[in-house]
């Protein structure tokens, strides 16, 4: 998920140098949703790994 964002990111950046706003900002949202739905994830599989049954 994180290297969707990444991907998402890059191509964000190279349309917003080359000029396609609407493409960059499309890219960007889309980066960001990745970025928070990977933050979600890593913080519930970190909850999850810390618990211990006792």
């Amino acid at each position: 998920m994180l290297w969707y964002a990444w991907v998402f990111l890059v191509i964000a950046l190279l349309a917003a140098v080359l000029g396609f706003g609407g493409i960059a900002a499309a890219s960007a949202g889309i980066a960001k949703i990745c970025f928070i739905v990977f933050l979600v994830l890593f913080l519930i599989s970190f909850v999850a790994g810390r618990r211990t049954i006792v």
